[in-house]
């Protein structure tokens, strides 16, 4: 069980009473695990930016590490701007440093980054990592790991803004060449936002189809 503190923000209320009938509950939801810092490349952001719209357009629920800078600030804040759902989850003893987002449709509090990525995971129907460091790594070689051995079944994707993710793969095909690995469970890698979105989440509302 994860024990963890919910905080509903004043800002959705708000935004709910100004905009109604504007906002909507999310059918599907998607865990994106990304970079606290922004990069060397401005393109990391952008596409985070551009994701953050698309998931909002396509009424996909956002579920994130809930912090309010970096890559992961700038996805959050496009999918609220966009009036989306986006979902945080921060441990206690990240919140101040990652600058936790106060602005989200909720923020759930947890005791440890072990929690944090089993709530993600709980709270999510598919998983997709952008650039990012060591903790984007961790998250992502956790689910793919868990899915490896039967802990769930949901897919998992790399959105490979400028090929950022073309190392990685070439460690696991290491991996698999070296007899260690029989195959890596991903669904997708694409720099396509579009081609990621409707090959993790199928069922998800596609903006002609709203």
């Amino acid at each position: 069980m994860v024990h963890r503190q919910i905080f509903f923000f004043p800002l959705l209320r708000a935004l709910n009473e100004s905009h109604a009938g504007m906002l909507y509950a999310a059918s599907m939801r998607l865990c994106v695990f990304c970079g606290s810092k922004t990069g060397a490349r401005p393109e990391f952001v952008a596409a985070a930016k551009a994701l953050g719209q698309e998931l909002a357009a396509r009424r996909i629920g956002l579920v994130y590490g809930g912090a309010s800078i970096g890559v992961m600030g700038a996805i959050a804040d496009a999918v609220l701007a966009n009036e989306g759902e986006a979902i945080g989850v921060i441990p206690h003893g990240v919140f101040e440093r990652e600058v936790a987002h106060t602005a989200l449709s909720e923020l759930h509090v947890v005791h440890s980054m072990h929690a944090r990525k089993a709530l993600m995971a709980e709270k999510s129907d598919a998983f997709l990592a952008l650039p990012g460091g060591l903790g984007t790594f961790d998250e992502l070689f956790e689910v793919l790991t868990w899915k490896q051995i039967g802990i769930h079944d949901k897919p998992i994707g790399l959105l490979d803004v400028e090929g950022y993710f073309s190392d990685t793969l070439r460690l696991i095909q290491r991996a698999q060449d070296e007899g260690f690995l029989d195959h890596a469970p991903l669904a997708i890698t694409s720099p396509s936002i579009d081609r990621v979105l409707r090959t993790l989440l199928p069922q998800a509302k596609h903006p002609l189809e709203k």
